[in-house]
This record gives structure tokens, C-alpha cells and sequence, in this order.
């Protein structure tokens, strides 16, 4: 059975729907490119992907997040399964988003999120990484449950990164550029902060002066 954190999602998309909603940047990547979706949700990313030529797969353990998904990337493959286990075949992938998912992990789970996405990237291969960081205006509300780790009133656990605790998450892959992302938000008359952190990260056998 499903933890309750995890359960915490089924309720939510069960309850209201598509979540996410907006553009996701996608990066370029080759025609023809096996790329899969760590936590893809309602499909907000795979949607913008679609049409570019790449073999997209989406995974998440939420299955009414998966079935609100099948109408907005009607050429992705869609998997239920967790991004701590994934089950792909060693190196069956040239490229990984994991956009968002890993902060929703206890530390445990992020750990081997970060083992199982080095082995299932072919060499060359890139990972793509966004999360919300330390800085971010968020971080800090709920019921702290892990450094850095709250649980909120929905039952959903948000994590909160800094650069360098990303960088270590996936080894053995290199991290090529690691930043902090900030822009500000203005709610209720006050001007608050939103911060990411986001990776680019290569299989060994990418030249160190790939140009980002």
C-alpha cells in the first residue's frame, strides 16, 4: 500500500483536477531522444514536449494524475511506478526531467531517486533537474519531519534544496551547471520571493566543455 504522502496525491488531483498549469522551458535534445518524465503529473511538461520527435515516456504513482494526463500527451507513454524504483531497463534513456519530483521524496527515497537515474541513463546521456530551494518563500511551512522537510496540511511533503545537496543527490553523474533561479511574486501587496534550484547533470563520457 501506498504511504499516506503518496496517497496525498491521489487526493488532490482526485479533488481538483489538473494542478499545474503554464509553460514548462523544455530543453533541446535530439530527434529520436528516449526521454522520460520523473513524477509528470497531469502532464504539464510531456504536453509541451510532444511534437519534437522524442520517444517520451512520463512515470507517477498517481493514477489519477495519469489519467488526467492521457488527453494532453496522447503520444507519451504512461507509467505508473515510483521514481525511487523505476522500472526501466539499464541505460534505456538519453535524456531525464526530474522537475519538481524529488522535493515531494523523504530522503531515503530522493537518495535512491538519484541511483536509479544514474542507471537508467545511457552514457552521454543527460538529466535535467528543477526543484524549489532554500530560499524560496515556502520553505519552512508545515510540519518539519526531515531537515529541510515539511509536511503539509494536505498530507503532501515538500523538501527544499540547496545547490550543493543537489549536486550530491546524483552522483555518480557530473553536474555541468548547478544555479539558483529567483523572481518575485507579489501577494498581497507584498513583494515575496520564489527561488529554485536547477541541474544540468551528464552521464560519464560528456565532454567537460559541452556548451550549456
Amino acid at each position: 500500500m501506498k504511504p499516506d504522502r503518496y496517497l496525498a496525491w491521489d487526493r488532490e488531483y482526485a479533488r481538483r483536477g489538473r494542478l499545474w498549469g503554464g509553460a514548462s522551458p523544455i530543453p533541446k535534445l535530439s530527434e529520436g531522444a528516449a526521454v522520460l518524465e520523473l513524477g509528470c503529473g497531469d502532464g504539464k511538461t510531456l504536453s509541451v514536449a510532444g511534437g519534437r520527435g522524442w520517444k517520451l515516456v512520463g512515470l507517477d504513482l498517481s493514477i489519477p494524475a495519469l489519467q488526467l494526463a492521457r488527453p494532453a500527451c496522447p503520444g507519451a507513454a504512461l507509467v505508473a511506478g515510483d521514481a525511487s524504483s523505476l522500472p526501466f531497463q539499464n541505460s534505456a534513456f538519453d535524456a531525464l526531467f526530474a522537475f519538481h519530483v524529488a522535493g515531494h521524496m523523504l530522503k531515503a527515497d530522493r537518495r535512491c531517486l538519484g541511483e536509479e537515474a544514474a542507471r537508467v541513463l545511457r552514457p552521454g546521456g543527460l538529466l535535467f533537474f528543477r526543484d524549489f530551494s532554500r530560499e524560496d518563500m515556502r520553505a519552512g511551512r508545515g510540519l518539519e519531519v526531515e531537515p529541510c522537510t515539511y509536511r503539509r496540511g494536505s498530507g503532501v511533503i515538500a523538501h527544499y534544496f540547496s545547490p550543493e545537496e543537489v549536486a550530491d543527490l546524483f552522483y555518480p553523474l557530473c553536474p555541468m551547471n548547478i544555479k539558483t533561479v529567483r523572481w518575485r511574486m507579489r501577494i498581497r501587496g507584498q513583494d515575496m520571493i520564489r527561488a529554485e534550484v536547477e541541474g544540468l547533470f551528464s552521464a560519464r563520457g560528456i565532454p567537460a566543455d559541452l556548451p550549456l
